[in-house]
């Protein structure tokens, strides 16, 4: 649900800028180059992050594996990384 949080932040301020109907895209790397923006550092590299992260938690192979991987600690992290690039994103819209 945080990849799709911040992929509907992107398209929200995708059709702020552009007024245009936002693509049919998931892929939030796509989203932020057509909407011209470069996030700072850390909002950055979190947001690639949970691009990658996206396909395999949300289609999981080996649902065993991924919740290994995806402990409470981690999932807590991305949470609020999530809240941090949403804010970072709405910040970016016009007053």
């Amino acid at each position: 649900m945080c990849h799709l949080a911040v992929e509907k932040a992107l398209k929200g301020l995708y059709f702020e800028r552009l007024r245009e109907t936002p693509p049919r895209s998931h892929s939030l790397m796509y989203l932020l180059n057509a909407v011209g923006i470069v996030p700072p550092k850390k909002p950055g590299k979190f947001i690639t992050r949970l691009s990658e992260a996206s396909i395999p938690t949300r289609y999981p192979e080996d649902l065993a594996r991924v919740q290994q991987v995806f402990t409470e600690g981690v999932v807590r992290g991305i949470l609020a990384d999530s809240k941090e690039a949403v804010a970072w994103i709405r910040a970016q819209l016009s007053p």
